[in-house]
């Protein structure tokens, strides 16, 4: 089962990150897959904003997780600097632990990460214009997918 939107805006993008926040529970884990310049940084700022953290939410490429407390725990890794690495950095505490995980170029820690998950892909098609495609991996993503769409 695939969902889909395309927001026209900024504040679309935000919108919908704010309205998944609202959903998500502890050891959720959320895969996001673009381009550079897609927006998964802002998606994942919107989503943090949505949980309550007032801190300022940047990629940490250079630290590749940076951890913040709101009204979950909040885990965001940018696994880029990974590629081609066979690094272990503790992913059971990661995901399974206490804490919402969001990770940008998932794909790179494929093999590491959780069996259920919600796979996000952001495509740019105009200057604020994207397209999300989500793919929930298990029934908790999927039904957390239709209450969401």
């Amino acid at each position: 089962m695939i969902f889909e939107m395309e927001v026209m805006s900024l504040e679309e993008t935000q919108s919908l990150a704010h309205r998944l926040a609202q959903v998500l529970e502890a050891q959720d884990t959320i895969t996001l897959e673009g381009d550079l310049g897609a927006g998964k940084t802002t998606f994942t700022q919107a989503l943090a904003k949505g949980l309550g953290i007032t801190r300022t939410v940047n990629s940490p490429t250079f630290t590749i997780m940076k951890q913040y407390e709101g009204r979950l725990p909040f885990n965001h890794l940018d696994v880029y600097r990974l590629a081609d690495s066979d690094e272990d950095l503790g992913w059971e505490e990661i995901f399974y632990g206490d804490a919402v995980t969001v990770v940008e170029w998932a794909h790179l820690i494929e093999e590491d990460l959780p069996d259920e998950r919600l796979a996000i892909e952001i495509y740019r098609s105009g200057n604020d214009k994207r397209k999300f495609v989500f793919k929930p991996i298990g029934k908790r993503y999927e039904e957390l997918c239709e209450e969401l769409f």
